[in-house]
């Protein structure tokens, strides 16, 4: 069989089998059979020394006629499998239009911080200032500034962590601050009257979690200072306060009670807004028909002494309340460490 007629043959079985290749690992296994540097097409190429020159043009000319044949048609079978997959995947995976998307969750606000904004807002739309201060506070600042020494009995109620940090004298000066109470001093060591600030932050404490406590929470400090302030300017305050947070209908009830910075210091109650006094077994005020929101009274002249205010010339009020206890009252919570499981499922009610 003459060269000619063997490059011929080639190129038709060869076209007439790339023709049948579906899938490219075949495809590349037929260009190195036939194409190659040791395929059959070069094999054949590689005899045309043997042949005289008007032939070996002849053969010549022939060989590289179905090179370029073959390589097209190595070409186009390569296009046609990489779009005929394509199809095929595009229809397994083809998006249907017509289905409703999936629903993105929303985030929402945590109730505690909810609760704070409701608080705050309140406040500063009677002219209040919101002011922070640090979590990690100096004995000076959480105790000693609001007439509690050392050694004083009223250093027990408040049940403290302190910062493993020993000074010169052998002391331990710092602490994780029981209350937001300190910024009252920090507050009124760098400005002079009128102080008008609330101090929203978070606090801790050493004790036992139960269904009522937590050993980290949230209050807010509240603290007016100027001249002529009064006894009745604290209760004004605190009954628009209670008015704005738990509805226009609200009564409001004040009670002797005992804190170290103020003098005289009280509690404030609103009047039950489930039960209304009516219900001995209401879950909210337990029948008594007043709910204990917060503490407050007038600061005591020794706090303000200490920073160099004249006590015969101002005087203030101060209270702190409780986000926590605001919100467990005003949406039916019955226990206050939900606010800090992450239990989803007590989040996505607010």
């Amino acid at each position: 069989q003459s060269t000619a007629q063997s490059i011929e043959d080639l190129t038709q079985n060869a076209l007439q089998e790339l023709s049948q290749i579906d899938n490219p690992d075949e495809l590349e296994q037929w260009r190195v059979r036939i194409l190659g540097r040791r395929g059959e097409l070069t094999g054949i190429l590689r005899g045309l020394a043997q042949l005289d020159l008007e032939e070996r043009r002849q053969v010549g000319a022939l060989g590289n006629q179905a090179k370029a044949a073959l390589e097209e048609g190595l070409e186009k079978r390569g296009r046609d499998i990489s779009e005929a997959r394509l199809a095929q995947v595009a229809d397994l995976e083809r998006i249907d239009v017509t289905l409703p998307g999936r629903p993105v969750a929303t985030g929402r606000l945590h109730p505690t911080t909810q609760v704070l904004r409701e608080i705050t807002d309140a406040f500063v739309a009677m002219g209040f200032s919101i002011v922070e201060g640090p979590e990690v506070e100096w004995d000076h600042y959480n105790f000693e500034m609001l007439n509690i020494p050392q050694g004083h009995p009223a250093r027990d109620m408040w049940n403290t962590l302190w910062v493993d940090y020993v000074n010169e004298e052998g002391q331990r000066p710092m602490l994780l601050r029981t209350h937001t109470s300190p910024m009252q001093a920090r507050v009124m060591e760098s400005v002079q009257p009128p102080v008008r600030v609330i101090v929203p932050g978070k606090c801790y404490r050493y004790e036992a979690t139960d269904a009522t406590h937590e050993w980290h929470f949230y209050q807010v400090e509240g603290l007016a200072v100027d001249e002529g302030i009064t006894f009745a300017d604290l209760k004004g305050t605190l009954y628009e306060f209670a008015r704005r947070l738990f509805g226009t209908e609200r009564k409001v009830r004040f009670r002797c009670d005992y804190f170290p910075f103020v003098e005289p210091g009280v509690d404030m109650s609103i009047d039950c807004f489930s039960c209304e006094g009516n219900d001995s077994s209401c879950r909210i005020c337990r029948g008594s028909g007043w709910i204990e929101i917060m503490g407050a009274g007038m600061v005591h002249p020794r706090v303000l002494a200490g920073v160099g205010y004249d006590p015969e010339k101002y005087t203030g009020f101060a209270f702190g309340l409780g986000p926590e206890r605001i919100a467990m009252l005003k949406y039916g919570i019955d226990d206050i460490r939900h606010f800090y499981s992450n239990d989803l499922r007590f989040l996505r009610q607010f």
